[in-house]
């Protein structure tokens, strides 16, 4: 897989017009601030907490793009001029396989975006984007998973169609509550 995949996502009343790209080594100072959220770091087992720590961050997403095994994308809100685009998110698909039926999907939004539709009119892109360039390889399904108490992911969730499947029980000291598990089938 080539990591040159640029997605879009048309604006909605509910979110803003968005571009979906391969993190780059010019990302790197947004991916720190970003970490810098306290609830950010709350729902992510990631930790960056300088620049060379944000680059190590940057390069792993790279190297996904490189073995075919995790599709992280950093989401942009659209601007006619490329370099006035802010970095808005992180959207994730991994644990893609020739003939495995499910993959994962997972997100992260910057303190200055939440709020604004980004999170689910970047996960909507993904979704359809995974379906499209992988379902003939045999994914049927993605899987969406949270702690119960992050009720925004719920909510984005919910907004993209991922039905509520079934509550995990906890997994301390890594999941120390339990989660939610949502599911979209291809359509």
């Amino acid at each position: 897989m080539k990591a040159s995949v640029m997605l879009n996502a048309a604006a909605t009343p509910a979110s803003p017009a968005l571009v979906l790209r391969p993190w780059d080594a010019e990302d790197v100072a947004a991916v720190v601030a970003a970490y810098r959220d306290p609830v950010l770091r709350r729902w992510t087992s990631s930790r960056v907490e300088n620049e060379v720590e944000g680059l190590r961050w940057v390069r792993a997403q790279q190297r996904g793009w490189a073995t075919g095994t995790r599709f992280s994308f950093a989401v942009l809100e659209a601007h006619p001029r490329p370099a006035f685009r802010q970095v808005l998110g992180n959207m994730v698909l991994r644990d893609v396989a020739p003939g495995k039926s499910s993959a994962e999907v997972g997100y992260w939004t910057a303190a200055h975006a939440r709020g604004r539709g980004v999170a689910a009119g970047a996960l909507e892109a993904v979704t359809q984007w995974a379906f499209d360039t992988f379902g003939a390889d045999g994914l049927e399904r993605l899987e969406l998973l949270h702690e119960v108490d992050n009720t925004a992911s719920c909510r984005v969730a919910q907004k993209s169609r991922y039905e509520l499947d079934v509550v995990l029980p906890a997994a301390p000291p890594t999941y120390p509550l339990d989660g939610h598990l949502h599911v979209r089938a291809r359509a």
